[in-house]
């Protein structure tokens, strides 16, 4: 399995965080589970090779998009395939939604509309321009092209907000909220609305699940006991920290930590 990242045009890096790339060839005829965690970041997701299931609480399962828009979550959702795959991501800031795509981020949370559906004809030719690519420099090309026009059309000024959410994720969730809004020059009200509509989910929420990524990169980390992990990470006790993380995984820390849980595979490529 190989998973690497690629930082973004320095004109983008306002709004994306990195490009991605995870490609696995099916050693034997076992299928790969795939997990994605609760997340406050949006992202652009392209299956160039392969196609995955998703594997429905209902106990069914329905065909995954070719390509799509994976919305800022609050919740785990499994896949599974049975081919050699290969997926190219595009990891944004939460508020690059509004400035891209010219809606409130809001409007995107716990959604993952296909590109199709999203962008009408523009998100066909997208679709099949990076599905064509020849290699990954090439998406990286075709995707930065493509958000550079939107940003041309819909790019919205908001700098106090935009440095607000910004602030929390890069304290790992930690920055005091209220303190923020008021260096926002925002009555409260407005505050949460603004920060609701450029996030997609309220400042407490927000935080919880920017605290939660910060203990799942401490994955592989030997040196750290679970106990370590949680109150580095913020988490006042043990059972906040379980019941968060389960919440976010649908994985007990501990069996996450181990190595053995689902969709871990990537973290150790």
């Amino acid at each position: 399995m190989k998973y690497f990242t690629i930082l973004p045009p320095a004109d983008l890096a306002r709004y994306v965080r990195f490009f991605w790339v995870l490609e696995h060839d099916l050693a034997d005829a076992e299928a790969y589970f795939h997990r994605t965690m609760a997340d406050g970041c949006a992202e652009m997701v392209f299956h160039f090779k392969g196609r995955f299931d998703e594997l429905l609480k209902t106990d069914q399962s329905e065909l995954s998009f070719r390509s799509g828009i994976h919305g800022q979550s609050q919740s785990f959702r499994r896949f599974r395939i049975g081919e050699d795959f290969g997926i190219f991501g595009v990891y944004l800031y939460p508020f690059a939604i509004p400035a891209l795509f010219g809606i409130p981020a809001a409007e995107l949370s716990n959604q993952m509309p296909d590109l199709a559906t999203f962008l009408g004809n523009a998100g066909i030719e997208l679709e099949e321009r990076v599905m064509l690519a020849t290699d990954h420099p090439e998406r990286v090309h075709i995707v930065a092209e493509f958000l550079r026009k939107r940003i041309r059309s819909h790019e919205v000024h908001e700098p106090a907000v935009f440095s607000v959410i910004s602030s929390v994720i890069r304290s790992n969730g930690l920055a005091k909220i209220p303190e923020l809004a008021a260096q926002s020059f925002l009555s409260t009200r407005q505050f949460e609305r603004k920060f609701l509509a450029f996030s997609g989910f309220n400042p407490k929420l927000f935080s919880r699940i920017i605290r939660f990524h910060s203990a799942l990169n401490e994955y592989g980390n030997k040196e750290k006991s679970l106990t370590e992990i949680a109150y580095e990470c913020g988490y006042y006790d043990q059972s906040h920290f379980i019941h968060d993380f389960k919440a976010f995984s649908g994985e007990h820390p501990k069996t996450y930590f181990s190595g053995n849980a689902e969709g871990t595979g990537y973290r150790d490529a």
